[in-house]
């Protein structure tokens, strides 16, 4: 019929339409092929970086940034430590006192006292422990202070005639010369004499603001001073709760047991430079006693220093002999810390190597002063405690010996614990350690 054959055509000339769209472009050849059209362009890409440059760049600017990043959150740190410097020291020294007294309140607490009570009953018996002796040597400085004055003239009248013998040949006439040259810098400094007056009596309102806010903490941390870590740890996200949590309570066991070490090794070292005074025969003895168990918590350099001015007051009171024996007596009573109490008693609350130590104080002093080394080596006990019990129980599992990390047996225990050591470790890497 003629509408199907219609149709018919109709159908192919479509599906022949269809196809032509579809079919790929006719090839035609180029110049190279005997044809006038042009070879195609083929555009390449430029090259990322890690192409370009080499992978150890690559590392050194990824930790470059990360570097600068972390000194810059550390400065802002310290910029607001300073700001808040007058509630942040109160609190130190409020956490370093209760790591000296949460053992007395703990027992207190065990035998059934209130725990507010054993927490004001040991804040009161620091506090008359404190001014009681603060009073003792403010008698004794006051009543021989008159004796004192003469020994000092005595002294300088002495040391005068030692300078004028001695190789140096200094005459009175020089003497003199260098006195008037000192009260001349003291005439000139005038102005700067009295600012520093009146930035002193703003130190000392600060003091005072100070002890009652060291008072207050103090009395809290006896009193809630497990609640108050747990609830700092609830801050936390869920996983890191029981590491944080277990690595704060190891810590804080290696700061008692720190900070009760360092004033056992102070009281040693008070004990023996003030015997050693008084056999002498050096004034004052009471007070520079009590500046040397002080400059003992500084470790390394603090009793030093605490020494060296009790050598300067047997110097101008009894003379060069006097101060030449009593440095010999600080002498023996550092070797005698250094030697026998630092290992004995330090070396079994907390293993720091000597020049972590002394890089520790100096940072410590460089920030913040006395109060930065001061707390220099406890900070840095507390970390070393904290980041290798992380290290080692990322999970928050306790110790096998429920002892806290960071300390290192002394004396005769050191061969057996490295035996244990050993024989604990894997049988291919105690093979390596034997070799």
């Amino acid at each position: 019929m003629a509408w199907t054959r219609t149709v018919r055509e109709r159908a192919r000339a479509r599906i022949s339409e269809a196809q032509s769209r579809n079919a790929p472009p006719p090839f035609v050849a180029g110049p190279d092929m005997g044809g006038d059209t042009p070879p195609p362009v083929v555009v390449v890409g430029h090259k990322s970086d890690s192409e370009v440059l080499p992978r150890a760049v690559r590392t050194a600017g990824a930790w470059a940034w990360r570097f600068i990043l972390f000194v810059l959150a550390a400065y802002l740190f310290l910029r607001v430590v300073a700001l808040l410097r007058v509630v942040i020291i109160p609190v130190v020294v409020a956490i370093l006192l209760a790591a000296l007294f949460q053992p007395a309140s703990a027992a207190l607490v065990r035998r059934g006292v209130n725990r507010s009570f054993s927490a004001g009953l040991v804040l009161f018996a620091a506090l008359v422990l404190v001014f009681g002796g603060l009073g003792l040597i403010v008698r004794t400085f006051i009543a021989q202070l008159g004796d004192l004055s003469t020994q000092v003239s005595d002294g300088i009248r002495e040391i005068q005639t030692w300078l004028a013998r001695s190789p140096l040949h200094v005459t009175d006439r020089q003497l003199d010369q260098y006195l008037d040259q000192a009260r001349a810098a003291i005439t000139e400094n005038q102005g700067s004499l009295t600012s520093g007056a009146l930035s002193t009596a703003a130190t000392v309102g600060e003091v005072v603001t100070g002890f009652f806010l060291v008072l207050f903490t103090l009395f809290f941390f006896l009193r809630d001073g497990g609640q108050i870590w747990s609830f700092l740890c609830r801050l936390l996200p869920r996983d890191a709760r029981l590491p944080t949590a277990r690595a704060g309570h190891y810590s804080w066991h290696t700061l008692v047991s720190y900070v009760h070490a360092t004033v056992l090794v102070a009281f040693v070292d008070a004990l023996g430079i003030g015997i050693g005074l008084m056999i002498v025969g050096v004034p004052l003895v009471l007070p520079l006693a009590a500046l040397v168990f002080l400059g003992a918590f500084i470790p390394v350099i603090g009793a030093t220093v605490a020494g060296a001015a009790a050598v300067l007051v047997a110097l101008v009171a009894n003379g060069p002999v006097s101060a030449l024996i009593v440095l010999a007596i600080v002498i023996g009573v550092q070797q005698l810390e250094g030697h026998v109490l630092q290992p004995l008693i330090m070396g079994r609350a907390v293993a720091l190597h000597p020049l972590a130590v002394i890089l520790a104080i100096a940072a410590g002093i460089v920030l913040a002063g006395i109060v930065g080394g001061l707390i220099a080596v406890p900070l840095l006990a507390v970390l070393n405690t904290a980041i290798r019990y992380l290290i080692d129980h990322p999970q928050g599992e306790p110790t096998p010996n429920r002892q806290p990390p960071g300390t290192e047996p002394t004396g005769d225990e050191a061969p057996a614990e490295e035996q244990r050591q050993a024989e604990d470790l894997p049988p291919a890497r105690t093979s390596v350690a034997g070799a």
